[in-house]
């Protein structure tokens, strides 16, 4: 019997590879045409000074992340396990979050302000439209490795504190006339200072809970259809039965030197079967089977 995952999660492998691989290519482009813009009459950070942004550290944030997930999904079109670990999958919630909030910025604080075009135009394009949507894409879509929990929503929070303190240091405490940063983003004089002060976090916690919401239920469908297979593949047949035809459906598809136990695809298994069955009985028999000469 021909394993019935292995199609479905080399496709979401394939999916999570070219969507991130594409995000940090964007994110490298709009970065580096900041960098080598030594000046533009519209905005005052350029050059090394483009670092002073939160759009730019936000970009970066999510490059990363991106970057980070590439070897998993190459190794899950190898193996045909896709998996990611759980701190990757948290680091991408936050930088989404992150540049979620760059992308709302953008559209409904800088826009109106300095014109769409100018907003959504050179490395802008990238840093404040591309980068920010596919990211959410990729976040939400195609990276289903794990449940982020209610306590994790927490930590998008954390980078955009710390940037929201050197802001205000920059911008009000120390001023452009000392050698600070001027208000570029307007959270001190196109606003009144005590809304952004009191509502930057608020928003961003419910973007970051809105995202984590949207990624959880990708997950858990994405879930439920493997299961789903599992059951039509297997129904009705023994839980080590079923494990014995996975290792020899796997086997044939991936070949011996590609040994990876799927736990998870297991646990499917005995959670939708009648029979009692240890999961490491389970692994155990799926690696004999496995190991064993045709």
């Amino acid at each position: 019997m021909k394993d019935p995952v292995i199609r479905s999660n080399r496709i979401q492998c394939l999916m999570a590879l070219l969507s991130a691989a594409v995000v940090a290519v964007c994110v490298c482009a709009g970065v580096t045409m900041n960098l080598v813009t030594i000046y533009d009459e519209n905005f005052d950070h350029m050059g090394i000074r483009t670092f002073c942004m939160f759009t730019v550290n936000s970009n970066i944030l999510a490059g990363l992340s991106m970057l980070l997930c590439l070897p998993y999904t190459v190794d899950g079109l190898r193996t045909g396990d896709y998996h990611l670990p759980d701190w990757v999958v948290i680091l991408m919630h936050v930088a989404c979050t992150a540049v979620t909030l760059t992308f709302l910025v953008s559209l409904f604080l800088l826009a109106p302000v300095k014109g769409f075009v100018l907003i959504f135009s050179g490395s802008r394009f990238f840093l404040h439209g591309v980068c920010p949507v596919l990211t959410i894409l990729t976040f939400c879509r195609f990276i289903r490795s794990h449940i982020v929990r209610l306590g994790e929503s927490f930590l998008p929070l954390i980078p955009v504190s710390l940037y929201a303190a050197v802001y205000l240091i920059m911008v009000v405490v120390i001023g452009e006339d000392n050698g600070g940063w001027n208000d570029f983003y307007g959270f001190a004089t196109r606003i009144p200072l005590w809304i952004s002060l009191v509502s930057v976090l608020p928003i961003t916690y419910g973007i970051a809970a809105l995202l984590r919401l949207g990624h959880n239920t990708c997950c858990s469908r994405c879930r439920a259809r493997d299961a789903e297979l599992y059951r039509q593949a297997y129904g009705g047949t023994d839980l080590p039965g079923a494990v014995a035809a996975m290792a020899r459906s796997r086997k044939r598809t991936l070949g011996k030197s590609d040994i990876v136990i799927p736990a998870r695809l297991i646990g499917y298994l005995i959670q939708d079967s009648s029979d009692h069955m240890e999961p490491e009985d389970a692994y155990r028999r799926y690696l004999e089977v496995f190991l064993e000469e045709p």
